[in-house]
Parts: C-alpha cells; sequence; structure tokens
C-alpha cells in the first residue's frame, strides 16, 4: 500500500471510530471509562510511578479524570505550544484554559514539567492495535514527542475503548509502538519475542 493509500485510509477509520466513540450514550462512556480507570490502578505499571503524564478527555475519549484525585501521583497535562506539547503540573482545583481545538489545557503559569522527572506517560489515542501500534488524531504531536531522544524511552500506555482495540492498524517504519494498551476490559502489556524482534501480546490483571 502506497503512503497517500494508507493516509487515506487513516483518515476514514479515524473519522469512523470517533464517530462511533461519540454515539456511545453517556451512561455507557461513563461505565466504559470507570473501567478503564480500574485497569490502570490494577496494573503493575501505575503503582511503580510517580509522576504520570495525562490528558482532559475530549469528543468521548475515555475519561480517566477520577484517577486525578489521587495525590499519591503528580499529574502533568500537555498544552500545544506550535507543533509541540508542553507539560505542566496540574492538580484538581487548578486552573485550566480551552485551546484552539477546543481542548482543556493547563495554565500557562502552570509549574512545567523535567522529562526526568516523568515515569509514566498515558497516550489518548483514535485506535490501538495487537502489535502496540495507534491511531491518532493526525497532529503527530504524540509521534515528534515519542520521537525525541528525551522522550524515546519513556514507558507509554494508549488509552481506548475495547471496539477501538483492533488486530491491525496501517503503519509505516517510523511509527512508534506504545509499551501497553488500556481497555475497558484488558490491559496489555507488548514485548519482543526473542530472536525475532516480533512484538506479542501479554495481558495483564
Amino acid at each position: 500500500m502506497g503512503t497517500v493509500d494508507m493516509q487515506l485510509d487513516k483518515v476514514k477509520l479515524r473519522r469512523t471510530l470517533i464517530k462511533q466513540r461519540q454515539l456511545m450514550s453517556v451512561t455507557e462512556w461513563r461505565d466504559k471509562s470507570d473501567r478503564i480507570c480500574q485497569q490502570l490502578q490494577a496494573s503493575a505499571i501505575f503503582n511503580q510511578v510517580k509522576t504520570i503524564l495525562a490528558y482532559f478527555s475530549f469528543r468521548q475519549e475515555p475519561d480517566i479524570s477520577p484517577l486525578f484525585a489521587n495525590t499519591r501521583y503528580q499529574w502533568g497535562f500537555p498544552r500545544c505550544v506550535g507543533n509541540s506539547l508542553s507539560w505542566h503540573l496540574w492538580q484538581v482545583g487548578d486552573l485550566v484554559e480551552i485551546n484552539s481545538y477546543g481542548i482543556k489545557e493547563p495554565h500557562p503559569d502552570a509549574p512545567r514539567i523535567d522529562p526526568r522527572e516523568v515515569d509514566l506517560i498515558l497516550v489518548p489515542s483514535v485506535a490501538g492495535d495487537r502489535q502496540g501500534y495507534r491511531l491518532g488524531y493526525g497532529g503527530g504531536y504524540y509521534d515528534r514527542l515519542l520521537g525525541s531522544s528525551e522522550w524515546a524511552n519513556k514507558p507509554t500506555v494508549g488509552i481506548v475503548f475495547d471496539f477501538a482495540y483492533l488486530p491491525q492498524l496501517p503503519s509505516q517504519k517510523w511509527d512508534i509502538p506504545l509499551q501497553a494498551i488500556a481497555t475497558e476490559t484488558k490491559f496489555i502489556i507488548y514485548s519482543r519475542e526473542q530472536g525475532t524482534g516480533n512484538r506479542v501480546e501479554r495481558f495483564c490483571k
């Protein structure tokens, strides 16, 4: 498949999955989001960290905000600055702004986060697949972030609903797979098969 065809496939798939997500009732969305939070809280990864980069739910993304009140963790959220993400500390009750995309952001005066402090990144995703690849929103913000040297080795968990966890997504050689994906029914950690370089699922509770 050529690059143009692949990009068209991604656009169509992204539109379809976002529409499916937005058609969920509020009750279904809330229930499934709460179950994702439970999956995260029960995971070994989540219980070994202190500073977590997260996101504010937009267009019925899985809502992980119930986790933010847990003061055991230090929470960071992004601001879109040019074509990059700037990460700031935020806790419940702090000010937020609405950016040009309609997404909540911390106030620009909120303390910046040093990448060296970050233990885990929860990555908003339109979809994820069985190889650990994600479908984002087309802006490339997280691709650029995870491709930079200071962020490249940070543990990453993609957050999606079950219906958006697919067998295989269109991917290209420069796409960076996630280390894990959480849905409302499963927490999948990816590891490499020894001697092959292939990534395999390992289901965890």
